[in-house]
């Protein structure tokens, strides 16, 4: 490269200028600012030159621009099952002892698959509270034996991992009732209880998944897009519910969708650059959970399924 007076530029896709790196595009500005057809000529060069220092500026902006910006937040979104069978749901899967032998072979490997992602905080179903209480117990050892996912999943990775673990909880209605009571006004509860039926079915492939599959398998299943969509459907169903100004079903689908806002602003809110984030959190969430994730500026979503074991 000729660097006398920096007059004379090469033509390789990245060039550099009096010191400065150039992309393709900036090195395409470059040249027709310069005009390198006509550099030979005296007034030519001149009237490059003085172009060129212009120009200077704005590579160097270009250059710390790109080196500034953040690295992405990435997170895995996993959705789970309830492991100790709180029964707090419309409908309920029921599961064996997570405390036996089997089950926490299982859950030790899935734990160490986590691991892998080298994940700096994970997020849990239980309040902040909650887990700032439990959490020290855990580590410290005094904590009592738990079949809750929070403790078999979240507090194993997190001490495994040396993560962070936080909890984003909240408790978000659910008003089921008035939808219930707007089908029965209306000749519509057979409609209704086949939606249930639907979700009944679901758990029977559930606990299929969890028989055949072990822990891994169950979670493998929930976090496929068949699995995804499926317990979604619930939600979109309720729409159906109404009339008029008289709206129940979207009054709950509403609610739903507030309580999963809630908890992606936590997330959101204290999240950094360059975070790897593991969310565990019921199945029921992952739609929009996982939207959250995809929409968000400088977040990149990492498929669950692809740590499994």
């Amino acid at each position: 490269m000729k660097r006398a007076g920096c007059s004379a530029p090469p033509g390789p896709l990245v060039w550099q200028l009096c010191g400065v790196r150039i992309n393709w595009p900036m090195a395409m500005l470059a040249m027709v600012l310069l005009r390198p057809g006509e550099i030979g000529a005296p007034e030519s060069r001149r009237v490059a030159m003085k172009n060129l220092l212009a120009l200077l500026p704005l590579l160097a902006l270009s250059t710390t621009a790109r080196a500034a910006d953040p690295a992405p937040v990435q997170v895995v979104v996993l959705g789970t099952f309830h492991m100790s069978n709180p029964g707090k749901d419309l409908h309920n899967q029921h599961v064996d002892d997570m405390l036996s032998a089997p089950r926490q072979e299982q859950i030790a490997a899935l734990v160490e698959a986590l691991a892998r992602f080298a994940p700096t905080r994970v997020v849990v179903e239980w309040p902040a509270q909650t887990v700032a209480e439990r959490y020290p117990k855990y580590l410290a050892g005094t904590l009592a034996p738990s079949r809750n996912e929070v403790v078999q999943l979240g507090f194993r990775l997190g001490k495994l991992a040396k993560a962070s673990v936080e909890g984003i909880d909240v408790e978000g209605d659910f008003p089921y009732g008035p939808v219930e009571e707007w089908a029965k006004a209306h000749g519509r509860k057979g409609e209704l209880d086949e939606v249930g039926a639907v979700v009944e079915r679901q758990l029977a492939a559930m606990q299929k998944a969890l028989d055949e599959g072990g822990v891994a398998g169950e979670l493998r299943f929930l976090n496929e897009p068949a699995g995804i969509s499926g317990g979604h459907a619930f939600y979109r169903s309720m729409l159906r519910y109404g009339a008029g100004n008289d709206q129940p079903g979207a009054a709950l689908v509403a609610a739903w969708y507030r309580r999963n806002l809630e908890l992606c602003a936590r997330i959101a809110q204290s999240a950094r650059p360059g975070d790897r984030i593991v969310v565990l959190y019921g199945a029921g969430h992952l739609p929009l959970l996982r939207q959250c994730v995809e929409e968000m500026p400088g977040w990149k979503l990492v498929e669950a399924n692809k740590l499994l074991p």
